[in-house]
């Protein structure tokens, strides 16, 4: 079991952490946690549940699946509160659901660096699969037959689909047409679904147009989400999967609420509190949310604009708060100064400059290329104060303790591809 090893965004995350004790200064870039304080009413769902000691239901009590429910239910996929399952964060529930439908896993490349260590531990294997030019969270439709086919004419047993809407890293959304070619695929070969939509209530325009696979191909697809990034939680650990109708979907909640009966019993009573009130989306709570998402695409948008003013190529991105800028257009520039492989590049932007970004080749992608993913979420502030003056802010970029960070980060990739 030597392959063993901490997750690459927490090791990089407790490393920026223990060189900040030792008196670095060090502009975040390589954890995907939304750095806000968190909305005061869910505190208080938080301290009126603290009396729900008692252990509850596996899957979650009935307040907590009925607002579920009615969250997907409004997202047009229809829902009903038999049919979804809560659990300390949406990580184990992908881990459960990799435990409990066979065969081996299709991914985006990149994506997410958790989804293929979770298809090892399953004892899978997983499959990369380029994205399409204008955007990520979805692997190429073209490329995906050719993969399923050719790794079933090698003796393997490809049967699930992952993909992330709207995406990390590249925050970008796949358009309606993209997903029903995905669909149209995955039917074609007896493939099934898991749509990871964490981020789905971060897209930065709301009237972009966002479908979900659920809606194309209900009887095949489980969706995933939680609390972490929307609602600025991660630590609060809450996640819920909505699973379909019929007798596969049946057979498939079943084996993860087994599986959560041996591995994390329930969530926690006074998170499901919380989660009852947020999935409920009252509209103190929307109002709130719609600030975030303000916040969220207002810095993204500026991180991506340091990038390519430094000559990086780069998607825009529309969700989330993640950029993933691509430096090959000054490859010459930056090998100049030994950065060969996207490796050396996370090294010397942390080393020498002091910005902290997680590499692409953790994300699957080739270690080759000079990629690596940006998290922006924590440029708000680094005190509650600052953190509410940018939630609040108008205009969140002329903020003196934002236009810091963006200023050293634009100042080191011009620096590095000069």
């Amino acid at each position: 079991m030597s392959g063993r090893r901490l997750s690459p965004n927490l090791a990089l995350n407790q490393l920026v952490a223990r060189r900040r004790a030792d008196g670095e200064s060090i502009v975040h870039l390589g954890f995907g946690e939304a750095r806000l304080p968190p909305f005061r009413p869910l505190v208080e769902r938080l301290v009126s549940g603290a009396e729900r000691s008692m252990y509850g239901s596996v899957a979650g009590g009935a307040a907590v699946r009925e607002a579920a429910a009615g969250y997907f239910t409004r997202r047009r996929i229809p829902t009903t509160a038999d049919r979804v399952a809560v659990a300390p964060g949406s990580k184990p529930l992908l881990m459960a659901l990799n435990m409990v439908i066979p065969g081996d896993v299709l991914l985006p490349r990149p994506c997410w660096n958790t989804y293929a260590p979770q298809a090892a531990y399953a004892g899978k294997r997983a499959f990369g699969v380029a994205i399409p030019d204008e955007c990520g969270g979805v692997p190429e439709p073209a490329a995906l037959r050719e993969t399923v086919r050719a790794a079933r004419a090698s003796g393997h047993d490809p049967r699930i689909v992952v993909l992330t809407l709207p995406d990390n890293p590249t925050g970008t959304l796949a358009p309606p047409a993209l997903i029903r070619e995905v669909c149209a695929i995955a039917a074609e070969e007896d493939l099934y679904l898991i749509s990871d939509e964490i981020y789905r209530d971060l897209l930065h325009d709301p009237a972009q147009p966002m479908l979900s696979p659920a809606e194309v191909l209900p009887e095949r697809t489980v969706v995933t989400t939680g609390l972490s990034k929307s609602l600025a939680i991660g630590g609060w650990r809450i996640g819920v999967a909505r699973f379909p109708g019929g007798a596969w979907g049946a057979d498939v909640l079943d084996g993860v609420t087994s599986f959560a009966s041996e591995v994390w019993s329930t969530l926690a009573g006074p998170m499901q509190e919380v989660a009852a009130y947020a999935f409920a989306e009252p509209v103190e709570l929307r109002e709130h949310l719609a600030a975030s998402v303000r916040l969220h695409a207002a810095v993204a948008g500026a991180v991506y604009r340091c990038a390519v003013a430094a000559g990086a190529s780069c998607r825009p991105p529309t969700g989330g708060f993640y950029v993933y800028p691509d430096f090959e257009p000054v490859r010459a520039a930056l090998e100049r100064r030994g950065i060969t492989d996207s490796d050396s590049f996370q090294r010397q932007l942390l080393d020498e400059f002091g910005v902290a970004v997680l590499a692409g080749h953790h994300l699957g992608d080739d270690r080759r290329a000079l990629r690596f993913k940006a998290a922006t979420g924590q440029l708000y502030g680094e005190t509650e104060e600052e953190q509410y003056l940018a939630l609040n802010a108008e205009a969140p970029l002329r903020l003196r303790h934002i236009t810091d960070k963006l200023t050293r980060i634009e100042e080191s990739f011009a620096k590095l591809c000069r």
